[in-house]
């Protein structure tokens, strides 16, 4: 194979050191050329990083109800965000970025699975998401991308909001991390004033009382305050982020930062409070914006930001129930607990100087995506012994190649409501668009979308197309063929609450 490179592109070239070796005469800083070539007979991404001594970390940023449209990069006008703008400029910003399902618990499932959580259980038709009073937890025979990075000698945390069981035997440790600090679930659980908080979100400077929230801070699996200070709980994650980055410099580690905000109830630090002038929830984006910045000078500091991928992400759509609390999907329909762009796609960065070519991706990724990339470019093993729905992005990642992945299913309250190919998405079922809390509607027929030309969902073209509605309907049904041996509902089950 003949690889041709411009002389930057070269100096660049992640691999420099290997390609220096087999060929120490092709490169020196005195050599002038415009081209160069070089045979290699096998040269991919995922060799490298197989042989390397030192195999990449990785960092997750995952927040709680981010929107699409809620920060610089993807088009907000008054919301800062220079950290998260930076990277996506230094690195990969991904427009058509999707999670698997449009409500907390199953999406951070199928983020650390890289399978659609009707495969395991974590979606229900009965419960949205898990309680203080569910039972179970993401089944313990699941792997997760912690799991598949400790077998190749990475150090692994856990940081900010879990979900995925808060019972001892479900948490962090019990699922390949070395330690956990952060809430068991959402921010605005175990309440009194839940409902009061609709109308409170009215005024977007509307600040909640800590004692509102009976929310657990845990540390590895003790309760160590209740109810949590939220005021400071974005600065506290970011300061456990930043320790474990410090101790574990000269090891290979995985840091899963999953903040709990801008879920409701909205709560900042006093430096951030008032910081922008416009908004509580413009305050909140701005602190997390900070927490970015922290890692990323962390990482500088200790010259680890050309050995790391950051990933930076949302867990779904804004929540349009709480107005001016809730954020923005931009240009995307509707918002949280729906299947319409706006509940799904989601503001993603990756950036990685050593690793990561720069660019801006339009094509598709998931959140599914990431426990196949990570073992790619770690040389560690995807389990075999399952099915999985990731794809490989590693070359994307590096090289700027095509995206693998070509379709998606919508999936939300363990019912299929969709399925999109590269340019078209079709809906049979929907949730209200506001309040996604009530019943599923089913379609009388279905509608389809031009996603090239009709981002916002705003043009049904199913009568024009009707052989592209049959076409995608029949794929529809395959998948749904492909579920047999899906794990039974692991939300609906309540226990009592001491």
């Amino acid at each position: 194979m003949v690889l041709e490179i411009g002389e930057e592109g070269f100096k660049n070239f992640k691999n420099l050191k290997m390609i220096h070796r087999l060929f120490p005469n092709y490169y020196k800083p005195s050599f002038k050329f415009k081209y160069i070539f070089i045979f290699v007979l096998i040269l991919n991404t995922s060799f490298i990083f197989c042989q390397s001594e030192n195999p990449p970390n990785f960092v997750v940023v995952f927040c709680d109800d981010l929107g699409y449209g809620d920060i610089g990069a993807f088009g907000h006008p008054i919301i800062r965000t220079p950290n998260i703008d930076r990277m996506a400029v230094e690195g990969q910003k991904w427009t058509q970025f999707y999670v698997a399902d449009p409500v907390c618990t199953p999406s951070r499932a199928a983020l650390l699975t890289g399978r659609y959580p009707i495969r395991n259980g974590m979606t229900s038709s009965k419960r949205v998401v898990l309680f203080p009073d569910s039972p179970n937890g993401l089944p313990l025979d699941e792997i997760t991308i912690a799991e598949v990075l400790k077998k190749q000698g990475y150090a692994t945390a856990a940081v900010g909001k879990w979900h995925l069981g808060h019972l001892p035997e479900f948490l962090p440790q019990s699922q390949g991390f070395d330690s956990y600090y952060g809430i068991p679930y959402s921010n605005d659980m175990d309440s009194k004033s839940w409902d009061k908080y609709k109308d409170w979100s009215n005024d977007p400077n509307f600040y909640s009382k800590i004692d509102h929230y009976n929310v657990p801070l845990i540390e590895n699996k003790k309760v160590i305050e209740r109810p949590a200070d939220q005021t400071t709980i974005t600065k506290r994650y970011t300061e456990k982020a930043i320790q474990f980055i410090n101790q574990n410099k000269e090891k290979p580690f995985f840091l899963y930062l999953a903040h709990s905000l801008p879920h409701i109830p909205l709560f900042t630090s006093e430096k951030f409070t008032g910081r922008s002038k416009a908004s509580l929830y413009t305050d909140v984006i701005e602190e997390i914006d900070w927490s970015v910045g922290q890692i990323i000078k962390t990482l500088k500091n200790n010259s680890l930001h050309n050995n790391t991928v950051v990933v930076f992400t949302s867990d779904n759509g804004p929540w349009l129930l709480f107005k001016t609390h809730g954020g923005s999907a931009g240009p995307l329909r509707a918002g949280k607990g729906t299947t319409f762009e706006g509940g799904q796609r989601v503001p993603t960065v990756f950036w990685g100087p050593g690793i990561v070519a720069p660019g801006v991706i339009n094509q598709m990724g998931a959140t599914l995506d990431l426990l196949p990339t990570f073992a790619a470019l770690s040389g560690s093993e995807i389990p075999n012994d399952r099915k999985m729905d990731g794809y490989d992005l590693s070359q994307v990642l590096t090289q700027n190649s095509d995206s693998p992945r070509k379709e998606f299913y919508y999936w939300a309250f363990a019912e299929l409501h969709g399925y999109r190919n590269q340019q078209y998405k079709v809906h049979v079922k929907q949730r209200e668009e506001i309040h996604y809390g009530r019943s599923t509607i089913v379609l009388e027929r279905p509608e389809l979308y031009d996603l090239r030309a009709d981002i916002s969902e705003k043009h049904d073209v199913a009568e024009t197309f009707p052989e592209v509605v049959s076409d995608l309907l029949g794929i529809m049904d395959l998948h749904l063929k492909d579920l047999a041996d899906a794990l039974p509902d692991q939300l609906a089950d309540r226990m009592p609450i001491e």
